[in-house]
């Protein structure tokens, strides 16, 4: 049995200072079942001369503009062709060997309909985000539940996470009235279905930086989760019953945390080594490998 086809697609806008590395993060995956779509909002700041360097490598690329950074990645979904879907935002970076990874995944769990692994916090120049404790800021995922993610939100980040075709099709696809939460609805949606896959292994590096989207509309995420909160039943119940979930999944999240800290710092996980992602972020914008 082959590698299940993976699409990806880059929904970009003004990102040129982080877009190659995107772009290349995916080209250089050496996934021998992959097709990438980028779909450009209308950029005007080098973007499109960015991704013109790349178009023979691309499935399909656009730029114009589009209803909203859900919209524009439906579309491209619409597009594909993949049986495996997932979406790289244009300042993200796949880790090398990630689709290879999530191909054998889908391959040897037939059943699972989404999948979530992990993920390494970088800054704008992409080096390692750490805590007061000196360890890289990162998470390994998690199997996901529905009321864990009602009550306590998502515990992995999104250019980690996987699914099938189908059954985001036959879920209705995203909400594209939601600006920035239109993921999180998907991954309840999801996860009122079936819990979702788990991934032990480093599949992204999520950026931080002052022009992120979370940094700039933070206060539309919070409007759109209680939005979320109220469609889905988060407020349901009594105060008790509420304060009980959320309790109960904070000291879970917390101690998996901890427990994977204390396996990095005794040496029972290993960071992936980033000498040539990082040498990668970091790229001007270059000549085309």
């Amino acid at each position: 049995m082959e590698y299940p086809k993976i699409s990806i697609v880059t929904p970009s806008y003004n990102q040129a200072p982080y877009l190659e590395a995107t772009l290349k993060s995916v080209l250089t995956q050496k996934y021998p079942n992959l097709e990438y779509i980028v779909m450009d909002g209308g950029s005007t700041d080098g973007s499109v001369e960015i991704i013109k360097r790349y178009a023979d490598r691309l499935a399909h690329w656009e730029s114009h503009p589009d209803k909203g950074q859900a919209d524009a990645i439906y579309r491209g979904f619409e597009i594909s062709s993949g049986n495996i879907f997932g979406f790289l935002n244009s300042d993200d970076i796949l880790l090398p060997g990630s689709l290879s990874i999530v191909g054998q995944y889908f391959k040897d769990h037939p059943i699972e309909e989404w999948v979530v692994g992990g993920t390494i916090y970088i800054d704008k120049n992409g080096q390692r985000l750490y805590n007061r404790f000196h360890l890289p800021i990162c998470n390994l995922g998690a199997r996901i539940s529905f009321k864990q993610l009602l009550f306590f939100g998502c515990t992995f980040n999104q250019p980690a996470s996987f699914w099938r075709r189908d059954t985001f099709f036959a879920l209705g696809g995203f909400d594209k009235t939601l600006q920035f939460c239109f993921d999180y609805d998907l991954y309840l949606r999801l996860s009122q279905r079936r819990k979702s896959g788990r991934i032990k292994q480093f599949l992204a590096c999520f950026r931080i930086h002052p022009m992120a989207k979370s940094s700039t509309i933070h206060n539309i995420c919070d409007i759109e989760k209680e939005i979320l909160w109220q469609k889905y039943g988060r407020h349901s119940g009594n105060l008790l019953y509420q304060r009980a979930f959320t309790f109960m999944y904070s000291k879970k999240y917390y101690m998996a945390l901890r427990m994977m800290q204390l396996k990095f710092v005794l040496g029972l996980h290993k960071y992936p080594l980033y000498e040539d992602i990082f040498q990668l972020t970091r790229l001007k914008h270059s000549q085309r490998d």
